[in-house]
């Protein structure tokens, strides 16, 4: 059973093409939503409160996002430490859940895939690459946001020519060409492999 990363940039639509995927039958590991989950389970909310204090956790002991997202964002140094945190934990999660799965391959779904090393685990990658006017009005209407507050997201992500560099598969997600042909050619491929 082969493992496959897949990964975009912030509105290329990779929950879109994930999905397609899962109604093919193919088990699906959300990373980020995983990442989530473990900021908030003991062990690791005593290491984030060693490393930022006590303002990274709410009152009602959630995680403070925006305080934490301000600390690191232009801070490389606090953004290795954290994530030297939460992607190993992430990482053994994937790990006992593909241990479960029984199918010809596996799907690990990550935004910064490349960036954070976990494209070495995989067998294969999968990059869903999309215009940039696209993506910006997908993350207008899909969070209320600006345009500002997007390029803002957009330009801390690698850009789609970095990921495609690296890429074994391209999913073209704009609005002129049909995703579920090109999911259906990438799965057959897939399978022969598995």
């Amino acid at each position: 059973m082969i493992k496959v990363g897949i990964t975009g940039g912030i509105g290329s639509g990779k929950s879109t093409v994930c999905k397609v995927f899962g109604i093919l039958g193919i088990p699906v590991f959300e990373a980020d939503l995983i990442a989530k989950q473990l900021m908030n389970t003991p062990g690791i909310q005593e290491q984030l409160i060693r490393m930022f204090g006590t303002a990274v956790y709410q009152p009602d002991h959630s995680l403070n996002r925006k305080y934490l997202a301000g600390v690191v964002f232009n801070n490389p140094s606090l953004l290795a430490q954290l994530n030297g945190i939460i992607h190993p934990a992430v990482q053994n999660v994937f790990e006992e859940w593909y241990q479960k799965q029984q199918s010809a391959y596996v799907l690990l779904e990550a935004a910064i895939l490349f960036e954070s090393g976990f494209y070495r685990m995989m067998d294969k990658t999968i990059v869903v690459a999309t215009s940039m006017e696209e993506r910006i009005q997908r993350v207008m209407e899909r969070d209320q946001i600006t345009e500002e507050q997007v390029r803002e997201r957009i330009k801390n992500q690698w850009s789609d020519e970095q990921r495609i560099g690296m890429a074994d598969f391209v999913i073209n997600n704009n609005n002129d060409e049909l995703i579920i042909p090109q999911i259906i050619e990438i799965d057959k491929k897939l399978r022969a492999h598995g």
